[in-house]
């Protein structure tokens, strides 16, 4: 019996695996990817983490960021020489506006709202160095990392951090754009 079955596992692992059809096929066959959910897991700490690592390049679409200690992780990437580029919808205005303006006066720091449309720019999202890409339902706010029913995605793929990249970059070179601070 048991060398039927090291036989049939043997024969299992050799078999050819079907490649997946369809937009999968463009996706990156291998990626670590890790899933947390909220409230309960420490989202903040993923974020303090992956922010942390960053020697590069942040780029962030935030639907909403007042969270003022991921803002002071964003502030200290740029200090070490991360270029930081933080990109806001264009009708969160009033919480956390003075933080942000404060954030974007500072060195290797530009951040830019969506011109004010109908549409809502509703990314919780960021890449870090082309490396990872941080995703989810979670808003960068105290609300959002602690007490909501949210998920945080990190997908450790050059390939999806690519595929933001692209993205960001329509939303970051749009026409009605507004820079927020001094520059």
């Amino acid at each position: 019996m048991r060398l039927l079955f090291l036989t049939a596992l043997g024969a299992m692992a050799l078999a050819p695996t079907s490649q997946p059809a369809g937009l999968l096929a463009e996706e990156p066959t291998f990626a670590g990817v890790r899933v947390l959910y909220g409230p309960g897991e420490d989202f903040g700490s993923v974020d303090a983490r992956l922010i942390g690592e960053a020697r590069h390049s942040i780029d962030m679409a935030a639907y909403v960021l007042t969270d003022r200690s991921l803002m002071s992780a964003l502030g200290r990437a740029a200090m070490r020489g991360a270029k930081v580029r933080i990109y806001l919808d264009g009708e969160d205005r009033g919480r956390g506006a003075s933080a942000i303006e404060e954030i974007a006066d500072a060195p290797n720091i530009e951040v830019r709202r969506k011109g004010r449309s109908r549409d809502l720019m509703h990314l919780k999202s960021y890449q870090v160095d082309g490396r990872v890409l941080r995703s989810g339902s979670a808003n960068f706010s105290i609300s959002g990392e602690v007490y909501q029913d949210n998920d945080l995605i990190v997908i450790e793929s050059p390939q999806a951090a690519a595929r933001f990249r692209d993205a960001f970059e329509r939303l970051w070179s749009r026409p009605d754009n507004q820079p927020v601070g001094l520059r």
